[in-house]
């Protein structure tokens, strides 16, 4: 069968894709190599979905081209994602840092995407959803697209390409989108692990022994900064300051950790003066938890002369922990990879692609979208208001 649009991938932006084209008139096919569609949105936010972030514009975004996802963000906002769950009747709230998620079930999200594919009849068009879809071959030949999925062929003048990148390959998660750009003759940008916890080894490893604890800190990784919470893991760091860190972070690269974000200028002076008796552990202890205040201190104690009543110590030697309480620098030997990363950095370059439509300058009728162009967002919604926006203006332009 001829289609206006092949669309593979039912994940969020091919949903969203193919609800706007269909709404648009357009007869479109969605193609799913899973058994169901949406699945990375039902096991999102903890089941019930961060849909968006109401703070998202192209500051919050990683790309080759930081200029890319201007356009898209500006012509389908958080905003607009919101009337539309309102529309669907969806009751949700607002987390934190304008994090948005479901009250209830992030099947509610799949659900609404699919009654607005459903929508497409009101207006002469039609989406078509396959699941389980095995794809064996993508040709191209005289301005025509054909898929051979599951034993079937299907024929279409528009291709998307909504699959997604290789993060969470437990999901059916792959780099099939990378290969079939590659045939097409588009780059792809260095594809690697973003929003993923990360490994110590070496000195670093004795904070392994802390696994469970965690604290408000500001992590930076090639100087760009995250405030939330860290958390100390069996293998190294994870929460959602290192996860936001990660996607900055290269191997090789230093990881700095503030353990006292909120403490400025000289504090341990003031503390001292305020109670000579104090130890510098027992003044940690009333900032952060017995065991990293514990462990911080000792490891301090293995550089400087520290213990003992901070009254006896000399200004300059606690100007020093301050400092390196300030900018604990660890330097992690990689990180968890694909199968615990939330997204994943890099994949088709946006030189590639018209940023008004998804289209690729070299092959008319090829989109791509979603987390398989090389834009990535911040932890916290992000990511799928990339994938709506990217969705929203490859289905006007098909």
């Amino acid at each position: 069968m001829i289609y206006d649009a092949i669309i593979l991938g039912g994940g969020a932006a091919g949903l969203f894709c193919a609800a706007i084209a269909g709404q648009a008139g357009k007869r479109v096919l969605v193609l799913e190599r899973a058994d169901k569609v949406g699945k990375k949105i039902l096991i999102s936010g903890g089941g019930r979905c961060n849909f968006t972030n109401i703070n998202a514009g192209p500051a919050n975004y990683l790309s080759a081209n930081p200029h890319f996802a201007k356009s898209a963000l500006a012509r389908y906002s958080p905003q607009d994602f919101i009337d539309l769950v309102d529309r669907h009747g969806i009751a949700w709230h607002e987390k934190t840092l304008g994090q948005l998620f479901c009250d209830e079930r992030a099947t509610q999200i799949v659900d609404m995407l699919l009654a607005e594919c459903e929508r497409a009849c009101e207006t002469g068009g039609d989406v078509t959803i396959l699941t389980e879809q095995k794809i064996s071959e993508v040709s191209h030949d005289k301005g025509a697209f054909v898929v051979e999925a599951s034993g079937a062929m299907h024929g279409s003048h528009a291709l998307v390409i909504a699959t997604g990148g290789p993060s969470i390959p437990k999901m059916g998660a792959s780099d099939f989108a990378y290969d079939l750009a590659r045939q097409f003759g588009l780059k792809v940008v260095h594809p690697r692990p973003a929003l993923v916890p990360l490994t110590l080894g070496g000195d670093d490893v004795l904070f392994r022994d802390l696994s469970g604890v965690s604290a408000d800190v500001e992590a930076r990784a090639n100087k760009t900064g995250f405030r939330e919470a860290a958390l100390f893991t069996h293998r190294g760091l994870s929460g959602p300051a290192i996860l936001q860190a990660s996607s900055y972070w290269r191997p090789g690269d230093p990881l700095d950790i503030d353990f006292l974000p909120n403490l400025k200028g000289d504090w341990l002076i003031e503390a001292k003066r305020a109670n000579p008796r104090a130890t510098l552990k027992s003044v940690l202890r009333e900032h952060l938890s017995e065991r990293l205040a514990i462990t911080l201190t000792e490891r301090l104690a293995s550089t400087a002369p520290v213990g003992g009543d901070m009254g006896n110590l000399p200004d300059k030697v606690l100007r020093r922990a301050q400092d390196q309480l300030r900018t604990w620098t660890f330097h992690p030997n990689g990180s968890e990879g694909f199968a615990k990363a939330e997204v994943t950095a890099g994949g088709i370059s946006t030189a590639e692609l018209s940023s008004q439509t998804m289209e690729a300058k070299k092959v008319p009728g090829l989109y791509a979208i979603g987390e398989a162009v090389d834009v990535t967002g911040w932890l916290g919604g992000y990511n799928f208001q990339w994938a709506w926006a990217s969705a929203y203006a490859c289905g006007q332009a098909l």
